[in-house]
Protein backbone atom coordinates (compact mmCIF):
# COMPACT_ATOMS: atom_id res chain seq x y z
CA UNK A 1 0.00 0.00 0.00
CA UNK A 2 1.41 3.38 -0.71
CA UNK A 3 -0.20 6.88 -0.26
CA UNK A 4 -0.69 8.67 3.37
CA UNK A 5 -3.27 6.84 5.31
CA UNK A 6 -4.80 8.77 8.20
CA UNK A 7 -7.59 6.18 10.74
CA UNK A 8 -8.17 9.29 12.89
CA UNK A 9 -6.96 12.82 14.24
CA UNK A 10 -7.56 12.74 18.34
CA UNK A 11 -7.68 16.05 20.42
CA UNK A 12 -6.96 16.68 24.06
CA UNK A 13 -7.05 19.64 25.94
CA UNK A 14 -6.60 20.37 29.79
CA UNK A 15 -7.25 23.91 30.98
CA UNK A 16 -5.60 24.31 34.62
CA UNK A 17 -8.08 26.77 36.51
CA UNK A 18 -6.72 25.93 40.05
CA UNK A 19 -3.12 24.64 41.12
CA UNK A 20 -1.81 24.43 44.56
CA UNK A 21 -5.29 25.49 45.67
CA UNK A 22 -4.96 28.70 44.01
CA UNK A 23 -6.87 30.18 41.23
CA UNK A 24 -4.50 30.40 38.78
CA UNK A 25 -4.40 34.31 37.96
CA UNK A 26 -4.79 33.23 33.84
CA UNK A 27 -5.71 29.42 33.21
CA UNK A 28 -3.08 27.58 31.34
CA UNK A 29 -4.60 25.66 28.65
CA UNK A 30 -2.27 22.86 27.19
CA UNK A 31 -3.61 21.17 23.68
CA UNK A 32 -2.02 18.27 21.57
CA UNK A 33 -3.55 17.02 17.89
CA UNK A 34 -2.66 13.79 17.24
CA UNK A 35 -2.99 11.75 13.48
CA UNK A 36 -2.98 7.99 14.15
CA UNK A 37 -1.44 6.86 10.56
CA UNK A 38 -0.74 3.24 9.00
CA UNK A 39 2.72 3.06 9.07
CA UNK A 40 4.12 2.85 5.49
CA UNK A 41 6.96 0.99 6.55
CA UNK A 42 5.12 -1.94 8.25
CA UNK A 43 5.27 -5.34 6.87
CA UNK A 44 8.37 -4.03 4.65
CA UNK A 45 12.25 -5.51 5.15
CA UNK A 46 14.63 -3.21 6.51
CA UNK A 47 14.52 -0.35 4.28
CA UNK A 48 17.31 2.08 3.85
CA UNK A 49 16.35 5.25 2.59
CA UNK A 50 13.28 6.19 4.50
CA UNK A 51 13.33 9.95 2.67
CA UNK A 52 10.71 9.23 0.09
CA UNK A 53 7.93 8.27 2.50
CA UNK A 54 9.07 11.04 5.26
CA UNK A 55 8.24 13.79 2.12
CA UNK A 56 5.01 11.82 1.15
CA UNK A 57 3.40 12.06 4.85
CA UNK A 58 5.44 15.42 6.04
CA UNK A 59 2.51 18.12 3.82
CA UNK A 60 -0.30 15.61 5.07
CA UNK A 61 0.81 15.67 8.54
CA UNK A 62 1.51 18.89 9.01
CA UNK A 63 -2.11 20.25 7.04
CA UNK A 64 -3.81 17.98 9.61
CA UNK A 65 -2.57 18.91 12.97
CA UNK A 66 -1.30 22.30 12.45
CA UNK A 67 -4.05 24.75 11.46
CA UNK A 68 -6.25 22.32 14.00
CA UNK A 69 -3.58 22.87 16.89
CA UNK A 70 -3.29 26.40 16.49
CA UNK A 71 -7.41 26.78 16.12
CA UNK A 72 -7.91 25.20 19.57
CA UNK A 73 -5.19 27.51 20.84
CA UNK A 74 -6.71 30.44 19.45
CA UNK A 75 -4.55 31.29 17.57
CA UNK A 76 -0.15 31.62 17.15
CA UNK A 77 -0.26 34.47 19.26
CA UNK A 78 -1.68 32.13 22.15
CA UNK A 79 0.86 29.94 21.64
CA UNK A 80 3.62 30.32 24.13
CA UNK A 81 5.35 26.75 24.22
CA UNK A 82 5.40 23.90 21.83
CA UNK A 83 6.99 20.13 21.45
CA UNK A 84 6.13 17.02 19.60
CA UNK A 85 5.86 13.63 19.65
CA UNK A 86 5.75 9.90 17.46
CA UNK A 87 5.17 6.73 18.52
CA UNK A 88 5.72 3.35 16.06
CA UNK A 89 3.33 0.23 17.01
CA UNK A 90 5.08 -2.77 17.72
CA UNK A 91 5.74 -4.01 14.01
CA UNK A 92 8.13 -0.46 13.28
CA UNK A 93 10.90 0.57 14.47
CA UNK A 94 11.91 3.86 16.44
CA UNK A 95 13.00 5.25 13.53
CA UNK A 96 10.09 4.96 11.68
CA UNK A 97 8.75 7.29 14.34
CA UNK A 98 11.57 9.92 14.73
CA UNK A 99 12.14 9.96 10.44
CA UNK A 100 8.42 11.85 10.73
CA UNK A 101 8.53 14.15 13.06
CA UNK A 102 12.40 15.21 12.93
CA UNK A 103 12.75 16.91 9.24
CA UNK A 104 11.60 20.30 9.19
CA UNK A 105 9.45 19.70 6.73
CA UNK A 106 7.09 19.00 9.72
CA UNK A 107 9.24 21.02 12.37
CA UNK A 108 9.33 23.93 10.51
CA UNK A 109 5.68 24.20 9.52
CA UNK A 110 4.28 24.54 12.96
CA UNK A 111 6.91 26.43 14.52
CA UNK A 112 6.22 29.10 11.90
CA UNK A 113 2.77 29.17 12.58
CA UNK A 114 3.17 29.14 16.21
CA UNK A 115 5.37 31.55 15.46
CA UNK A 116 8.59 30.44 17.21
CA UNK A 117 12.23 30.23 16.71
CA UNK A 118 13.41 27.27 18.63
CA UNK A 119 13.26 23.57 18.36
CA UNK A 120 10.88 21.73 19.09
CA UNK A 121 11.25 19.30 21.91
CA UNK A 122 10.49 15.79 21.53
CA UNK A 123 9.70 11.92 22.28
CA UNK A 124 9.81 9.09 19.56
CA UNK A 125 9.37 5.34 20.89
CA UNK A 126 7.88 2.28 20.37
CA UNK A 127 5.01 0.59 22.26
CA UNK A 128 1.78 -0.65 21.73
CA UNK A 129 -1.98 0.60 21.63
CA UNK A 130 -3.42 2.75 24.95
CA UNK A 131 0.32 4.02 25.65
CA UNK A 132 0.96 7.45 26.76
CA UNK A 133 1.62 10.10 24.38
CA UNK A 134 4.06 12.62 26.01
CA UNK A 135 4.55 15.47 24.46
CA UNK A 136 7.48 17.66 26.03
CA UNK A 137 7.17 21.53 25.81
CA UNK A 138 9.74 24.13 26.33
CA UNK A 139 9.10 28.01 25.45
CA UNK A 140 8.93 28.68 21.58
CA UNK A 141 11.68 31.41 21.84
CA UNK A 142 14.92 30.47 21.48
CA UNK A 143 16.05 33.28 23.27
CA UNK A 144 13.36 32.49 26.61
CA UNK A 145 14.33 28.38 25.52
CA UNK A 146 15.92 28.53 29.63
CA UNK A 147 12.14 29.51 30.76
CA UNK A 148 11.79 26.79 33.12
CA UNK A 149 7.62 27.80 34.17
CA UNK A 150 7.66 26.97 30.01
CA UNK A 151 9.06 23.19 31.04
CA UNK A 152 5.57 21.34 30.83
CA UNK A 153 3.89 17.80 29.58
CA UNK A 154 0.92 17.19 27.54
CA UNK A 155 0.27 13.59 27.93
CA UNK A 156 -2.54 11.62 26.89
CA UNK A 157 -3.76 8.28 25.64
CA UNK A 158 -5.41 6.88 22.09
CA UNK A 159 -6.82 3.33 24.00
CA UNK A 160 -6.70 1.57 20.36
CA UNK A 161 -3.91 3.11 19.02
CA UNK A 162 -0.99 2.55 18.08
CA UNK A 163 -1.83 -0.49 16.36
CA UNK A 164 0.89 -2.88 15.52
CA UNK A 165 0.95 -1.34 11.43
CA UNK A 166 0.72 2.21 12.92
CA UNK A 167 2.42 5.40 14.31
CA UNK A 168 0.68 8.19 15.97
CA UNK A 169 1.95 11.46 15.69
CA UNK A 170 1.24 14.31 17.55
CA UNK A 171 1.97 18.03 17.93
CA UNK A 172 1.72 19.97 21.60
CA UNK A 173 1.34 23.52 22.74
CA UNK A 174 0.80 25.53 26.09
CA UNK A 175 -0.63 29.45 26.56
CA UNK A 176 1.92 30.22 29.50
CA UNK A 177 3.54 28.64 31.65
CA UNK A 178 3.10 26.68 35.07
CA UNK A 179 0.41 28.69 37.45
CA UNK A 180 2.20 30.02 40.18
CA UNK A 181 5.98 29.53 39.12
CA UNK A 182 8.24 30.34 41.45
CA UNK A 183 11.57 28.17 41.03
CA UNK A 184 13.31 30.76 39.11
CA UNK A 185 15.10 30.08 35.49
CA UNK A 186 18.31 28.99 34.24
CA UNK A 187 19.74 32.06 33.50
CA UNK A 188 19.34 33.19 36.68
CA UNK A 189 21.16 30.14 38.29
CA UNK A 190 24.00 31.59 35.84
CA UNK A 191 23.97 35.00 37.11
CA UNK A 192 24.68 33.33 40.49
CA UNK A 193 27.16 31.18 39.81
CA UNK A 194 28.72 33.11 37.81
CA UNK A 195 29.13 30.39 34.98
CA UNK A 196 26.80 29.82 31.93
CA UNK A 197 25.50 26.00 31.23
CA UNK A 198 29.07 24.17 30.32
CA UNK A 199 30.82 25.72 33.44
CA UNK A 200 32.67 28.58 31.67
CA UNK A 201 32.85 31.95 33.52
CA UNK A 202 30.02 34.35 32.74
CA UNK A 203 32.02 38.23 31.29
CA UNK A 204 31.31 40.85 33.84
CA UNK A 205 28.75 42.31 31.80
CA UNK A 206 26.46 39.01 32.08
CA UNK A 207 26.85 38.94 36.15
Amino acid sequence: MTGVLIRKIVDFVEDTLIEGGRVAPVPLRMAACAAVIRNPWAGSAFVEDLQPHIMEHAKALTDALVPRLVAIMGGPDRIEAFGKCAVTGTDGEVEHAAGLIHTLHFGNVFRIAAGGDSFLPFTNKRAGAGTALTVPLTHKDAEKKGSRAHFLTVEFTIPDAPAHDEIVIALGAASGGRPHHRIGDRFNDMRIMGVDQAGRPLPAESK
